[in-house]
């Protein structure tokens, strides 16, 4: 038996003076207007979301932070109830962050899922554009991509259908990273950034020999013997960031003096880029 029914449903399948009753009682509860739940106790996490959306109009969804948290996404679970409504829907009277859409079809909100929600990759999206800052933003589409739940085929579609929205050029940029296409993006960018800090030409994918391995330098100033990595996406594994690391290592070893960026600081923190580009490539 369902623990969560709107009035109707519980007036359908018990009968109204039995409702009347199990809640005068005390067997069940009312938790908010419109919404039965049977039984008296406290209610669990999933049962305080059914709540919201039971109490939301027909064709609404959990979204945001509340789906993706159903779907698998670790380490972002929201201290509120996220759900979207149709665009005009009223407003439900339980405590709820509440959006609005137009674009709540099957492809967004799949049909077999209960109870009903927005998909993994429109949760993320819808997520990310509902982000305080760009970083935030950034930091759940790549959470998707490093906790192996999406790729980025079903992202950009899902993107392709979200329309206008907050920080989409973060979200574009974070599903770029993510299939391996940073390399000329950066670059691009962080020429802008050394011609801004007032530094030479450097060479680019310069080859340097470790103890045990060949290395390719991002970007090398001979003159100042300074290196820069730029990095994409955080690695999807331990032990390729591990590697990563011992590479780095390697490098200040044989002497040079090495500077690790992330693509969000060459796109998004320019002064602070410049500010350390400056001060290392002084004599």
């Amino acid at each position: 038996m369902a623990d969560v029914l709107t009035t109707a449903q519980a007036n359908s399948l018990h009968g109204r003076s039995a409702v009347r009753h199990r809640l005068a009682t005390g067997r069940w509860q009312r938790p908010t207007r419109g919404v039965i739940v049977t039984h008296s106790g406290p209610l669990t996490a999933d049962q305080r979301e059914r709540v919201v959306l039971a109490a939301c109009p027909p064709g609404s969804a959990l979204a945001g932070l509340t789906a993706a948290t159903r779907l698998g996404l670790r380490g972002f679970e929201p201290s509120q109830v996220h759900v979207v409504l149709p665009s005009g829907a009223k407003r439900p009277s339980t405590a709820a962050v509440v959006h609005w859409s137009t674009m709540l079809g099957t492809e967004d909100v799949p049909a077999n899922r209960s109870p009903r929600m927005t998909s993994l990759e429109r949760s993320v999206i819808d997520a990310a554009s509902w982000a305080s800052t760009k970083q935030a933003a950034r930091v759940l589409v790549i959470a998707a991509f490093q906790q192996r739940l999406t790729n980025v085929r079903r992202m950009r579609d899902a993107l392709s259908r979200r329309g206008p929205c907050r920080h989409r050029a973060v979200i574009i940029q974070s599903i770029l990273d993510a299939a391996g296409g940073i390399q000329s993006l950066p670059e691009r960018d962080f020429d802008e950034i050394r011609l801004l800090a007032g530094l030479p030409r450097p060479s680019r994918q310069v080859r340097a020999e470790g103890q045990d391995h060949r290395y390719y330098l991002d970007v090398w100033w001979e003159e100042s013997h300074l290196a820069v990595e730029i990095h994409g996406i955080p690695h999807l594994a331990v032990e390729q960031w591990s590697d990563d690391l011992h590479r780095t290592n390697e490098l200040v070893i044989d002497g040079r003096r090495v500077l690790v960026f992330s693509s969000f600081a060459i796109r998004h923190q320019r002064d602070l880029v410049i500010d350390q580009l400056r001060r290392a490539a002084r004599p």
